[in-house]
C-alpha cells in the first residue's frame, strides 16, 4: 500500500474508534415502536414486570415488591460472575395501569451502581383500532456511539420478538445479526471493502481473504476461552474493517481470567504459525512455489497480526493481560515500554522503516488515550490473580510474543 493509503486507512480507523467508544455525546433517547396485532392488556401482562405473562421472553425470573415507594427486586435470567441470576434494584414511577410505566435501575449484582446512573427506561401501549403501537424509550449519558446503536437495535429486537409471541404464544431465542450464516456473510463483506487498499487483483483478494481469516482465527481462540474458563455460551461478532468480537456468556470473575482470555487471542494463533511455516518449508522443497507464498504469507498475517495485538494499548490483549499481571503502576509502565520497544526493533528488523515504526508508535499511544477508561466498572472487585498465576501469565506472554515475533521475521525473509 502507498502511504497516502496507509495514512487514510489509519486516519479513519482511529476516527472511526474514537466515534465509536469515546465521543462525548451527554444524554441522548433512544426511541422504538412497533404497532402488535395484539390487545393492549394482554401485552401489559407481557411487558409490566409483574404481570402475568412478564416471563414471556425468560429474562426476568421473578418479580418481588420491596416498599410502597415502587422499589422492587428483578430476578433476570443473565448469568452473574458466579453462574447465578443477576439481581437487580429498580424503581418504578408514572404507572398507568395497563398504559404506561417508568423505571429507573439503582444498582445490580454485575455493573458498579454509577453505571445507571442516568438510565432511565420507558414502556407505553396506545391502542390503534384492535391493535396496539408499544414504544419503548431509553435516556442515557453515552460517551461513543456503539452502545447507543447497541440499545436501539435491541429494543427493535425486543419488538420484534414480542410480536412473534404475540402471534404464536413462543419466544423465538437468537436473531439474524449474530446468525452464524450473518457472521460469515460479515467476514466476506469485510475481505471486499479491505481489497481496494491491497490493489484490486487476484493478489490483493488473496492477501484481504487472508487478514480476514487471520482475524476471524483470532478471536476464536478467545471464544475457546471462555469456555475453558467455564463460560457455557461464547459467540463471535464480525464487525467489517474494524475485526472481530468475541463475547462471553457471563462477566469475568477473576483477574487471571482476564488475561487469559485476552492472551488465547494470539496464543491460539501461535500454535499455528509453526505448523504454517513447516508446511511453507515442505511446499517449497517439494516445488509447489504457489503455495509455498500463500502459507508464508498466512504465516506473515497472523504474526504480524497478533504481535500488534500484544501491545500495551489499554483495550489490546497485551494491555489487558498487563493491568492484571503488573503489580503496580511502575511496574505496568516499565512492562508497557519494554513490550513496545520489542514489538518496535522486531519490526524494524522485518524490514518496516524507521519513519513508519514511528508512526506506529504515536498511533499506538492514540490508541491507548482514546480508549482508556472506556470498560465497564463491575460491582465488586476481581478476585485477584495470585503469584504463580501471576508469573504463569508473563511466561506465556514472552513465549506467544517471541513466536509471532520469530514467525513475523521469517515471512519477511522470505517474502521480501
Amino acid at each position: 500500500m502507498s502511504a497516502i493509503v496507509t495514512v487514510l486507512l489509519v486516519a479513519g480507523n482511529l476516527g472511526l474508534i474514537f466515534l465509536l467508544m469515546t465521543a462525548p455525546l451527554g444524554l441522548r433517547t433512544v426511541r422504538a415502536s412497533r404497532v402488535i396485532a395484539a390487545e393492549r392488556d394482554r401485552l401489559w401482562q407481557a411487558l409490566w414486570p409483574f404481570g402475568s405473562d412478564a416471563g414471556w421472553s425468560a429474562e426476568i425470573l421473578s418479580a418481588q415488591d420491596l416498599d410502597s415507594e415502587g422499589n422492587a427486586l428483578i430476578r433476570l435470567s443473565w448469568e452473574g460472575r458466579d453462574g447465578q441470576p443477576i439481581e437487580r434494584k429498580a424503581r418504578f414511577a408514572d404507572v398507568a395501569e395497563g398504559s404506561r410505566f417508568s423505571m429507573r435501575v439503582i444498582e445490580d449484582t454485575a455493573l458498579d451502581p454509577s453505571f445507571w446512573a442516568n438510565y432511565r427506561e420507558t414502556t407505553e401501549l396506545a391502542p390503534e383500532g384492535d391493535r396496539t403501537r408499544v414504544t419503548f424509550t431509553q435516556t442515557d449519558r453515552y460517551r461513543g456511539v456503539a452502545f447507543l446503536i447497541f440499545r436501539f437495535f435491541a429494543m427493535r429486537r425486543e419488538l420484534r420478538k414480542l410480536d412473534v409471541w404475540a402471534k404464536t404464544g413462543e419466544y423465538r431465542k437468537g436473531g439474524l445479526f449474530e446468525h452464524p450464516v450473518s457472521q460469515i456473510g460479515f467476514a466476506v463483506l469485510s475481505a471486499f471493502i479491505l481489497w481496494p487498499f491491497f490493489g484490486l487483483n487476484l493478489g490483493g483478494l488473496a492477501l484481504a481473504a487472508i487478514l480476514t481469516s487471520v482475524v476471524a482465527l483470532h478471536e476464536l481462540g478467545h471464544m475457546a476461552a471462555f469456555r475453558l474458563m467455564g463460560h457455557r455460551r461464547a459467540r463471535m461478532i464480525f464487525i467489517p474493517l474494524l475485526g472481530g468480537i468475541a463475547m462471553g456468556g457471563r462477566p469475568y470473575d477473576s483477574r487471571f481470567e482476564v488475561a487469559f482470555v485476552a492472551l488465547m487471542g494470539a496464543g491460539f494463533s501461535a500454535f499455528l504459525v509453526p505448523v504454517l511455516i513447516a508446511a511453507s518449508g515442505y511446499a517449497n522443497g517439494e516445488g509447489y512455489r504457489l503455495a509455498a507464498a500463500l502459507l508464508a504469507t498466512l504465516a506473515g498475517c497472523a504474526s504480524l497480526f497478533n504481535i500488534a495485538n500484544l501491545v500495551p494499548v489499554w483495550k489490546f490483549d497485551g494491555g489487558q493481560v498487563l493491568r492484571q499481571i503488573c503489580p503496580g503502576p511502575a511496574a505496568l509502565a516499565l512492562a508497557s515500554f519494554f513490550l513496545l520497544s520489542a514489538l518496535l526493533a522486531i519490526g524494524w528488523r522485518a524490514g518496516f522503516s524507521p519513519s513508519f515504526l514511528l508512526v506506529a508508535g504515536a498511533v499506538f499511544s492514540i490508541l491507548s488515550l482514546l480508549t482508556m477508561g472506556s470498560g465497564v466498572k463491575p460491582r465488586h472487585e476481581l478476585k485477584p490473580i495470585r503469584p504463580f498465576d501471576r508469573l504463569a501469565m508473563a511466561g506465556a506472554l514472552l513465549a506467544v510474543f517471541a513466536i509471532h515475533g520469530y514467525g513475523m521475521l521469517w515471512a519477511s525473509a522470505q517474502l521480501m
